[in-house]
């Protein structure tokens, strides 16, 4: 899995730990958390994680551009490997070529409004076998340039429609009226969602046109 704009790797965290976001809020915002230098939390990070790790975890690669995350994602365990790198500037080092070829899964969430075709145009053509790509997009854009993008390299891109999942809470009054113009110009209903102070994304999945429906993507969010 290559998870985009991956921070300090909580999507590795959610996926290959028995923990849920509440957990991750609850360790990192504790008394003890807060008392401790970046090498003691590194150091409790390491044994936190590796008490948690699950017996399926998968390999996760991390890109963002911002050095730091990157590199307490990799010493704590929660990335397998990690590039800070800015693809919609510059091209992709051999390294991170090279460790993409076996990626099956790219993730994003929240970060789809940074991206354009430069990031997915050589990952997906250093790939051997086409991933997935599951992203969860503001409703303040549009994936549409994405998805299209997408579709070039025989990708469908399918939009889940039975809810939205939040992102996170607006860092005020001035964000949120952002937020709310945003979407209800992109024909969206901001009502309960964005006007109840938070920024909401929409699930969009793209496969290959022979795994589309095989589970649909009803049965994926199910599970």
């Amino acid at each position: 899995m290559l998870d985009l704009c991956c921070s300090y790797g909580i999507n590795a965290a959610l996926l290959n730990h028995d923990l849920t976001l509440d957990d991750l809020y609850a360790h990192y915002t504790s008394p003890r958390a807060a008392a401790m230098t970046t090498e003691e939390l590194a150091e409790h990070d390491r044994s936190f994680f590796r008490a948690r790790r699950r017996r399926d975890a998968v390999p996760v690669i991390g890109l963002d551009i911002a050095p730091n995350a990157i590199a307490y994602a990799r010493a704590v365990g929660l990335l397998d490997d990690g590039y800070a790198e800015n693809l919609e500037t510059a091209p992709p080092t051999r390294d991170l070529l090279d460790a993409a070829r076996n990626i099956r899964l790219i993730t994003i969430t929240g970060g789809a409004s940074f991206l354009s075709r430069a990031t997915f145009q050589p990952l997906l053509d250093t790939a051997r076998t086409l991933p997935w790509v599951a992203a969860f997009v503001l409703r303040t854009g549009s994936y549409e340039p994405i998805a299209e993008h997408l579709a070039g390299h025989g990708l469908t891109t399918e939009t889940y429609i039975g809810h939205t999942f939040v992102q996170r809470r607006f860092t005020g009054a001035a964000e949120q009226q952002y937020a709310i113009d945003a979407v209800t110009a992109q024909g969206q209903d901001p009502e309960g969602k964005e006007s109840a102070g938070h920024f909401h994304t929409t699930l969009h999945l793209a496969r290959p046109a022979a795994d589309a429906n095989t589970p649909s993507l009803d049965e994926l969010v199910a599970r």
